[in-house]
């Protein structure tokens, strides 16, 4: 199997690798002003926060991936990435800004002054599938109904149904556009296409490639995309034979999928501490062996009993005596 030349964003590694480090903060920044510049949202920086949120269950946690931030005028940014469809979908996004919305409260004196708060879903399907209109990004607030006036500007939804976006190379024309392709189709490219030579996604190119990752990186990021391919197979399995997705049948059998992933994890991780372990262990022993050896070597044995005692080579045991001996 060929290495991937760029990471997949829809992985859980791959999307907190791009979106979710400290070093990489801007590309998070530029896709938010890109994609609430129709609001004048103009974000200068972002602090990344918690987002362990008490309430969401287990099984929210193993599809979707979020990031919780503030802009530096307060402002707060839920940004997930969701996998699959789940039942309750709006329901959910009101209930995540619930807690953006109840940590500006203050004890004592308060005028109930908000900041505002967004919630913006990356999704890896189609919210309504009778949608005729292919509608890539929809953005909500509060609203009067009888007036069709916004009611209140401080809380804004925003869903980008991936799917619908089908914008090939040679037709993207502003930022934005590029962004969306970039999301959907980075971990299908073999190069850097020609229209996205921008800074910041020249930046995005360096940090999403495969080669530039650690073998732990690796090893993480190759988990991540088997979790996520086992997944788009359980839902394709379950839509052909005709399941409700909102069926306790599709959350038992998500349920024990991610039970077997988890115990393969659990496993990987043991099987690696173990060995690191064992790594720690053996140098350990070398080092203790080594400077038992400069010790006897300055009590007067001689190199047949220095070899005898270590079983090295002679070789071995003069080097180990001179880098000993440089050191001190």
């Amino acid at each position: 199997m060929n290495e991937p030349v760029f990471i997949n964003p829809f992985t859980d590694f791959g999307f907190k690798k791009i979106f979710g480090e400290e070093q990489n903060k801007d590309l998070l920044i530029d896709f938010l002003n890109e994609l609430l510049a129709a609001q004048n949202q103009h974000i200068s920086d972002l602090v990344f926060k918690k987002n362990d949120r008490l309430g969401v269950s287990d099984l929210d946690r193993r599809v979707i991936f979020d990031l919780y931030c503030e802009n530096e005028k307060g402002e707060k940014f839920t940004v997930e990435l969701q996998k699959a469809k789940q039942s309750f979908f709006k329901d959910r996004m009101v209930f995540y800004s619930s807690f953006s919305i109840q940590e500006q409260g203050q004890k004592g004196e308060w005028d109930y002054h908000l900041k505002a708060v967004y919630v913006i879903a990356i999704l890896d399907f189609i919210i309504d599938e009778d949608n005729i209109d292919k509608i890539v990004v929809s953005k909500n607030q509060i609203m009067d109904v009888d007036r069709q006036q916004v009611f209140y500007d401080k809380l804004t939804f925003v869903t980008l149904q991936m799917p619908n976006f089908t914008k090939e190379e040679h037709q993207l024309e502003t930022n934005f556009d590029k962004w969306l392709y970039v999301i959907k189709n980075l971990h299908r490219l073999d190069r850097i296409p020609e229209r996205l030579q921008e800074k910041i996604f020249q930046k995005l190119f360096k940090v999403a490639a495969y080669t530039a990752l650690s073998k732990e990186e690796k090893d993480k990021y190759e988990d991540s995309v088997k979790y996520y391919n086992d997944l788009k197979n359980s839902l394709d399995t379950a839509q052909q034979q005709g399941f409700d997705q909102a069926s306790t049948v599709y959350e038992a059998k998500l349920e024990e999928m991610y039970r077997q992933k988890e115990e393969e994890r659990r496993q990987k991780e043991e099987e690696r501490r173990q060995k690191e372990e064992t790594q720690q262990k053996l140098q350990d022993e070398r080092q203790q062996k080594a400077q038992m050896l400069l010790k006897m070597y300055k009590s007067g044995l001689t190199m047949t009993q220095l070899i005898d005692f270590s079983g090295y080579p002679e070789a071995e045991v003069k080097r180990i005596i001179d880098e000993l001996n440089d050191s001190e």
